[in-house]
């Protein structure tokens, strides 16, 4: 990998008020580097450290932070404590000037937008909880949220905190048999949805997916729909209710349940390469704890800012959105909406409009706003924005310069972060006090004592390696749904006591972190192994590409052998010409041995809501294998242009 120089470096204006500066003062750390020391190497002071910083508060004390009698991949956290994290999202609040301070705003692709303080947010949610008692639901009720990105989803999703229910988020792009499973897996007991939402001008259906889904689902007693678009639907007595009525007239006092600290707040499934999901377990002190500290730490959200993060409630990083702002007083931003719709300046307005001050994006959503030029992002005043965030897949080059250079005018940082839906956050990120390389994480996360293995377990730097973690932190997940031999044996069966993540990493001279893509994804060409990434980035160096999947099939003498499949930007036709630019490039930069076997020309790449490409899938496409579990997919018929091309 190419050595690149720093392009950002921290200023006062960054930080001397940032969280992570107050923080490190707090606790007399002289640097980064000392941080990481202590967070690591004593996980119970960091823990209580973030706890406190938090000001996350507890019904009852806790006895002991951090109990490893059953072993690092069972750690018991906050032993004793007694809270809900509800109370410290809200109630904290009622009585304190933070009260009044907009908490959450709502807009619609038709332009709608709806604010709400944190008292009124409060009232709603307490009318939401008491409807959901009303219906008999309580302690340990799985109540799922299938729902568009509207001001119902924050109050349902926090109504079934505050009850002591257990919330289960579905991607609202879900077909019916992905909702299925994922009800039928954790035997739900209500269901939360709309009749329907506007995606690029076009209604789309939700309550006919619930009906349908319902048909093979019968632990669900109650459905509860939000009339969001004024459709005609089907509503089945006795156990389907409108939110407007069950909901809107019930009081606005609720009294908040008191709960283990380890409580099940949450359970989000991830797709699995075996055909079934994964359901990652978090609870009231794991999941809100560790996204409120990278938030603070990374992005470094203060109270009263506003921080946007193009997402869906399905996936972890709308809770961990919510979670983190609230937890820190700040004000989040809900867009239920295609962000280049009606055109590709939609964002930027909407930075400017709302005066986000963190702007959570991802790589593929700015290459497909890098043809459309600049002047959709001159148009709008963009002083208010202060960070670029970035999760998901890993950065190209010539993507993360265009956001760094051409918006953020070379002064905005780009905020990398990288680590998972069962780490309720990251493994490594960026944050305002340490320098940043292009398309670099500059550091592990506080109290994450991250590495990089080679194939025998042993670190090393700069050569690609396995990503892992040596020490448990208060956001891993308890666990998979009812299945702990498959979360056993998905993170810890490697090494011992060690996390695997799955991810191929690699740290630089300086100490800057590249993650590669999945490790299941590895190209083993003749015994050199390389990330996808290398590849890809490459490839979509040419103006005429604006995506890249590599993937490593078998070859009888290398071991495996590079297919590349691209999509090309409006206005090049795929062709010998191109196809024979692109083959050169990648031999110039990576050498004639990782010459592509193939390169083909498709449509599409099978992604995920927030733009992650399945590599996986591709592979399995092309080479007729069973994808496995294609649920979180938007767009899963990519995969029949995939098989057909070959």
């Amino acid at each position: 990998m190419a050595k690149s120089d720093f392009v950002w470096r921290t200023s006062a204006d960054y930080a001397d008020q940032a969280h992570l500066t107050r923080f490190m003062q707090r606790h007399g750390l002289v640097n980064y580097s000392d941080l990481m020391h202590r967070s690591t190497e004593d996980v119970a002071w960091f823990t209580e450290a973030v706890l406190q910083y938090l000001d996350i508060q507890f019904y009852s004390p806790y006895k002991q932070v951090l109990d490893l009698s059953q072993g690092i991949a069972w750690p018991k956290w906050v032993v004793g404590g007694k809270m809900n994290i509800v109370h410290n999202l809200l109630d904290k609040y009622l009585q304190d000037p933070v009260a009044n301070q907009v908490a959450l705003i709502t807009e619609n692709e038709a332009g709608e937008v709806k604010s709400f303080t944190y008292a009124e947010l409060n009232a709603k949610v307490n009318q939401a909880a008491n409807g959901l008692r009303s219906l008999g639901l309580g302690p340990g009720d799985v109540i799922g949220l299938f729902m568009p990105m509207t001001c119902e989803i924050v109050a349902a999703m926090l109504a079934i905190a505050k009850i002591g229910g257990i919330i289960l988020p579905l991607f609202s792009g879900y077909g019916a048999g992905a909702v299925v499973t994922r009800l039928a897996d954790t035997d739900a007991k209500a269901l939360i949805t709309a009749d329907g939402f506007q995606r690029r001008g076009t209604t789309i259906p939700m309550k006919s997916v619930v009906d349908r889904a319902l048909s093979q689902v019968s632990s669900v007693k109650h459905v509860i729909v939000v009339n969001n678009q004024n459709l005609s639907i089907d509503m089945t007595a006795g156990r389907d209710h409108w939110w407007h009525e069950l909901i809107t007239n019930q009081s606005e006092n609720a009294a908040t349940e008191v709960l283990d600290a380890e409580h099940t707040l949450m359970v989000i499934y991830t797709s699995g390469t075996t055909g079934r999901p994964k359901g990652a377990v978090h609870t009231h002190a794991g999941f809100p704890v560790k996204a409120a500290q990278d938030m603070a730490f990374g992005t470094d959200l203060q109270p009263g800012q506003r921080i946007y993060w193009i997402t869906d409630m399905g996936w972890m990083m709308g809770p961990w959105l919510v979670f983190g702002s609230l937890i820190l007083g700040g004000t989040h931003l809900l867009y239920d909406g295609a962000p280049d719709y009606p055109g590709p300046g939609r964002l930027w307005d909407m930075v400017e409009r709302h005066q986000i001050t963190t702007l959570g994006i991802s790589p593929t959503l700015i290459r497909s706003l890098i043809p459309h030029g600049d002047d959709h992002v001159r148009a709008n005043d963009l002083s208010s924005l202060k960070y670029f965030a970035s999760t998901g897949e890993p950065w190209n080059p010539g993507p993360w310069m265009w956001l760094f250079e051409n918006v953020g005018q070379r002064k905005r940082p780009i905020i990398n972060y990288s680590g998972g839906t069962e780490l309720s956050g990251g493994i490594v990120m960026g944050n305002p006090l340490l320098p940043i390389k292009p398309t670099a994480f500059p550091a592990a996360c506080p109290g994450i004592a991250a590495d990089v293995f080679d194939e025998n377990g042993k670190p090393v730097r700069g050569q690609v390696g396995e990503l892992v973690i040596k020490a448990p932190w208060i956001g891993m997940t308890r666990g998979f749904w009812r299945d702990p031999d498959r979360y056993e044996e998905t993170f810890w069966s490697r090494w011992n006591n060690v996390w695997v993540q799955g991810d191929f990493a690699i740290i630089d001279s300086d100490g800057q972190w590249y993650i590669l893509g999945r490790s299941d994804d590895t190209i083993k060409v003749a015994g050199k192994r390389l990330g996808p990434a290398e590849v890809e980035s490459i490839v979509v160096s040419h103006s005429a590409v604006i995506e890249a999947a590599a993937i490593g099939v078998p070859d009888d003498i290398k071991g495996n052998s590079i297919v590349v499949f691209c999509v090309l930007a409006t206005g090049h036709t795929a062709g010998s010409e191109i196809r024979d630019a692109l083959r050169k490039l990648i031999i110039s930069a990576m050498g004639k041995p990782l010459a592509p076997k193939e390169i083909i020309f498709v449509k599409d790449l099978p992604k995920t809501r927030n733009a992650k490409v399945m590599r996986r899938m591709v592979r399995s496409a092309y080479l007729g294998l069973d994808p496995g579990d294609t649920s979180s997919l938007v767009n899963p018929e990519s995969l029949k242009g995939i098989q057909q091309s070959k």
